[in-house]
């Protein structure tokens, strides 16, 4: 029975990158590549090479042999390579792994899986970029009350706020593809990086395995590859999830029964609460918030796991074996729910226009303290204006329009219909429409 969260509760398709099976067949593949590559070189016997290239899978070396003599030696890796071994017929198992230490298999087959999760990472990103695009352009107009520190400021669109996060997860994709140049290499240069056992040719070797795998080699290594390119990748998914939490926690904010704006999908049958039936609470967005403090947790560990002493320790190793599935499974979880939430986001109108005008004209301050200025006023003394009015109207808990109607001050620079027309907040929103526009131009 499974125990751990993101093999039941969290699970999805990127599990299956990370699964004992496909590390295991990871492995098999730099293996053949490396007999491959020995074979035309003549380090090997080429009928041997063949023997462990058509060998090196899954259907002839099983994960259950290899745990049974993992059991009695206590090496994962050189359980493989004795399994393969005794896979390969005549005298080519012997051949298997000739030349090689673990870390030249297992960090160049790590590289192969993060190839294949970022590939999965990045069809997410694409498919919440696309839903955050259809959103802006569909509510560019959508007239909301902005909030800063928490308060009231000024009229903003729904249709800013989607085109934000859609620019944001747009700077993600670039990130994630930057990363890769750096996290997209392997190694063939044994113990300490030296490439000692691999002879005269050890360059051309690398080169053959890395060119067959569809990897770069890096230029240099002690026994492993360096872990800053993973802590790199691992910071640019914790960076991934702060933007889920952004999104979420945005959701759950306007979800509160006191705004109510905005909603994450909730089914006829759902359940908000065990004991208040009437409860409908953002508990989807609620997990993506929740997850994100794992990921940041993840990536320190990442972090600590660069300084490893001289040519290399296995401090490393247990750590990476946790955070680094463990970071890609969440986060491909938590991309499916934000999306998911904002596919099915209810909007509720009457409450957006409630709340748009609910501070009695107030919001629109600074409308009135550009117009004054534009009238005359001095832009300070229309600011000290406007702050002393809007506490009488505040105190009095009338509409700020109606001091400004009765104000002879105000009355010397605008007239009226200039004040009707200014405390219309549907006009108040700048350039938002072409801003969401254009951000929906350029990244569609």
């Amino acid at each position: 029975m499974a125990v751990a969260a993101i093999d039941v509760r969290y699970s999805g398709p990127m599990n299956r990158v990370f699964e004992e099976e496909n590390r295991l067949q990871k492995w098999l593949d730099v293996e053949a590549a490396l007999a491959y590559a020995e074979g035309s070189l003549g380090s090997i016997p080429k009928d041997a090479a063949a023997e462990i290239a058509r060998k090196a899978n899954t259907k002839f070396v099983k994960p259950s042999r290899v745990r049974e003599i993992e059991a009695e030696i206590d090496h994962d890796l050189m359980a493989m390579v004795k399994a393969l071994a005794e896979a390969c017929s005549g005298k080519a198992g012997g051949y298997v792994h000739y030349g090689a230490t673990s870390y030249d298999i297992e960090d160049t087959a790590l590289a192969l899986i993060l190839r294949d999760a970022n590939g999965q990472l990045k069809a997410r990103l694409a498919a919440l970029k696309r839903t955050l695009l259809k959103l802006a352009k569909q509510h560019r107009r959508t007239v909301c009350i902005g909030r800063t520190h928490g308060q009231h400021a000024v009229p903003t669109t729904y249709g800013m706020k989607f085109a934000l996060w859609a620019s944001e997860v747009a700077r993600h994709e670039e990130r994630l593809t930057d990363a890769e140049k750096r996290l997209y290499v392997g190694k063939m240069s044994g113990a300490v990086g030296t490439m000692a056992t691999f002879g005269a040719d050890a360059f051309r070797l690398q080169e053959l395995v890395m060119k067959r795998l569809g990897l770069k080699a890096a230029p240099v290594t002690n026994q492993i590859i360096q872990r800053d390119r993973h802590a790199e990748a691992l910071s640019v998914l914790a960076l991934i999830a702060c933007t889920c939490e952004k999104i979420a926690n945005e959701i759950r904010n306007l979800q509160r029964s006191e705004i109510m704006e905005v909603a994450e999908p909730f089914s006829k049958k759902q359940v908000g609460s065990s004991t208040m039936p009437h409860k409908r609470n953002p508990h989807k967005s609620e997990r993506v918030c929740s997850l994100a403090r794992v990921l940041r947790a993840d990536l320190s560990v990442a972090m600590e796991n660069i300084a490893l002493e001289h040519e290399r320790d296995l401090t490393n190793s247990a750590s990476e074996r946790v955070v680094i599935p463990e970071a890609y499974i969440l986060l491909d979880y938590m991309l499916r729910q934000t999306d998911f939430i904002l596919s099915g986001l209810e909007f509720f109108p009457d409450n957006i226009k409630r709340n748009l005008e609910m501070n009695k004209g107030l919001v629109m301050a600074e409308r009135l303290m550009v117009e004054l200025t534009k009238k005359g006023m001095s832009r300070q003394e229309a600011h000290e204006f406007l702050r002393e009015a809007s506490r009488k109207a505040i105190g009095a808990k009338v509409h700020l329009r109606e001091e400004m109607l009765h104000d002879a001050r105000v009355s010397k620079y605008l007239g009226k219909k200039d004040i009707e027309r200014i405390f219309d907040e549907n006009t108040y929103i700048g350039k938002a429409v072409e801003i969401v526009d254009n951000a929906v131009k350029e990244l569609s």
